[in-house]
């Protein structure tokens, strides 16, 4: 079990540098106004009207970058620092999480592939590591046990990396429109596309962790067989 504790402690350690940073860069980029000094949310508001989306709200939720959009209630819900904030910050975060209520109204394949796998990731996530460890235990005698945990295991690192062009995506249409809403100017707009990359290596770690998880299941699979 050695080679998961090591794999464990490398990528909670980069999770926590990264997490870190984008921390820093947020209250960094969050003492710097944005043009017109419009808040999270109207940010958000003028951005889902320009694209044409009248029918998402803009809601406060509680938190620190707890920021999403929620498809099935069609609202994007910005932390009280972003929905009230007129700084490089709010405005970029705001702007990504509309980028995603974009693409669920332009149904965006990746989105719609991301959000078809939600009900299989959601119930894998309750109970594949039980099963993980059971299977461990127990693959001399029922080697099908580890083997459905890689399959579930498999269903969540897919997610991960779906979910990157996702998010990727989201920060390309939210940069485009900050600069083209002149939200952002040539000394603040490279502020935004900083705070929005060091949330995007979040997302990267994650799946990185993921798959080198399921690759470590599945040689434990192959070599205890």
């Amino acid at each position: 079990m050695a080679p998961i504790w090591i794999i464990f402690i490398v990528f909670m350690l980069l999770s926590w540098l990264v997490g870190n940073q984008l921390k820093s860069r947020f209250r960094k980029y969050s003492k710097i106004p944005v043009n017109y000094g419009v808040t999270g949310r109207e940010v958000a508001e003028k951005m889902l009207h320009d694209n044409g989306i009248y029918d998402v709200k803009v809601v406060s939720t509680p938190g620190e970058l707890t920021d999403h959009y929620h498809p099935g209630h069609k609202t994007v819900n910005l932390s009280q620092a972003v929905y009230s904030g007129n700084s490089v910050a709010a405005a970029a975060v705001a702007a990504h999480e509309c980028g995603h209520a974009v693409q669920h109204a332009h149904a965006y394949a990746f989105l719609k592939m991301r959000s078809a796998l939600v009900p299989v990731v959601s119930i894998a996530s309750k109970y594949v590591q039980w099963i993980l460890l059971a299977g461990i235990i127990m693959v001399e005698s029922f080697p099908g046990l580890l083997l459905t945990g890689i399959v579930l295991f498999a269903s969540t690192t897919l997610f991960s990396f779906i979910t990157l062009p996702v998010e990727i995506n989201a920060s390309q249409r939210a940069l485009a429109w900050l600069n083209h809403s002149n939200i952002t100017n040539r000394a603040t707009h490279p502020h935004a596309q900083d705070a929005l990359k060091w949330a995007a290596y979040t997302y990267v770690v994650a799946a990185l962790a993921s798959l080198a998880s399921l690759l470590y299941y599945i040689w434990l699979f192959m070599a205890r067989r």
